[in-house]
Order: C-alpha cells, then structure tokens, then sequence
C-alpha cells in the first residue's frame, strides 16, 4: 500500500540550478568569441574555487593536495552565453534531490557570488558575513581568480538562478581583491571560557555565554561537527572553545566552531 501511494504522488525534485559565467575585456572579442587560453584559464580557476567551496561545506580541507568529492561537485559547461560572452553552467547531479534540498554545487555557487558582490560594493560587516566558515584554501581559489582577471584587463559577471553581480571595470576586481586579501581579510583561532546557551543544528549555528559575564557570543558549527546537537546536551556546562574568530577591515568579528570540547 505504501510503495503504491509512493507512486501515485512521487516526491517533488528540485531543477539542477544553473549559473552565467561572463567575460569583458582585452580576451574577448565583442560578442564573437574569447581567446581560448584564457577562456579555459578563467572558466578552471572559477571552478576549482566551486569545487573547494562545494567540499568544504562537506568536510574540513587540507592545505593542499586533490580536492575532495571533486568527482561529485562537477559543473556542466552547456552552452555559450553571448552578449559579453561566456558561457552557460548547469550543475551535474547523479541522482535527483527533493524540492527543499540544496546540493553543495548550489549552495557554492550563491556562495562564491555573494563572495564577490561581498567584496566588490558590501560592507566590512556584510563581507565578513560572508567569509566567516569559508575554508581559507576555497578564499584562496577566489583570489587567484581574481588575479587571473585582473592579469588579463578583464572582468567578469556572474548570474545564478534570478540573482546576477557582474564587476563595472578592471579597478573595482582590484579593490575586490585587497579587501579579500590578507593583510584585510583576518582569521585566526581564539579561545574563550564559559557555557553554552543552546544550538540549533539544522541552522548550524550556537550561542556561547563567556564565564563571568553576560557576553554571549554567537556564531557558525563548521563542518567536522557531525552531531550539533551534542551542544543542547551539555548545557550550561562549563567548557573551553576555541574559535575561528573572523574580521574584514574594521568591521565586527564573526565565530565558527570547527571542534567540540571535551566535557568528560
């Protein structure tokens, strides 16, 4: 009975997401074609930096070596995109996901725009939002693509579902990548006593009150934290965090938990 109503009302499954990937400049040629160097060059560091962003919302990356679950992050080059050309993306998916789910590819992709819209008009507040839990190997990506574009006189738009940014001019991806870059961009470990007030681990995110205040902090659960609500089990509980304190400029710093303490 049950496998015949999953039939008659099968679940609902969400369209691969699909993205623009545009160029202006010295390597494009109106809307007529781009130098092929450089448009292999510009579309692999865009996606390398997808790969690294997709992985580590997954799991915590190393420094170096091969990107993990590169094979299942893949994006599908479908079509040209004219106007500033470029070129159409569409996620590659295995297998079907419901209507509500978001996989890591999507999730990437806003990530990686709203890391450059971030960049190039947000705020120090509104950057630092954004940057707080990306894995510094997936800013890293982000800032050799930027200085592939800024090598070559170009710039570059970027469009993801209704959602577009695209750069004004070669100076505003230089500005761009000063305040990503690391004597702008600060993140360091921090530690702090005290206890915790509550997680919520759909949201990936916890409140944290300091010993001998009021403060309370709140930030991000990274991705090596398999079971967030662990948190909700012990608290109240007097522990030792140490956190990724985050900060743009001279803006508020943000927090990410990457690792549980030892209550025991």
């Amino acid at each position: 009975i049950i496998n015949r109503a999953l039939v008659q009302h099968p679940v609902e499954t969400r369209l691969p997401v699909k993205a623009r990937l545009t160029f202006r400049g010295r390597p494009v040629v109106g809307s007529h074609g781009i130098f092929a160097e450089f448009g292999m060059t510009a579309t692999k560091g865009f996606t390398d930096a997808i790969a690294l962003l997709a992985a580590s919302l997954e799991t915590e990356l190393a420094p170096t070596g091969p990107i993990p679950n590169r094979t299942q992050n893949q994006l599908l080059i479908t079509s040209t995109a004219l106007g500033s050309f470029g070129f159409e993306l569409e996620e590659h998916r295995e297998q079907e996901l419901p209507l509500e789910e978001d996989s890591p590819v999507a999730q990437a992709l806003r990530q990686a725009q709203a890391l450059l819209r971030g960049a190039a008009a947000g705020s120090d507040d509104e950057l630092t939002d954004v940057a707080s839990g990306q894995d510094p190997r997936a800013i890293a990506a982000m800032r050799g693509f930027l200085k592939m574009l800024i090598d070559n006189e170009a710039v570059c738009a970027v469009s993801v579902g209704d959602q577009a940014f695209g750069f004004s001019d070669v100076g505003e991806v230089q500005r761009s990548l000063a305040r990503l870059g690391q004597d702008n961009l600060h993140e360091e470990p921090q530690p702090f006593s005290g206890v915790f007030q509550g997680a919520l681990p759909k949201r990936r995110t916890f409140e944290f009150r300091l010993a001998g205040t009021a403060e309370v902090i709140t930030g991000k659960i990274g991705p090596g934290i398999t079971d967030p609500s662990a948190i909700n089990r012990h608290l109240d509980q007097p522990a030792d965090i140490q956190l990724i304190e985050t900060r743009v400029g001279q803006g508020r710093p943000r927090y990410v938990l990457n690792q549980l303490p030892n209550w025991t």
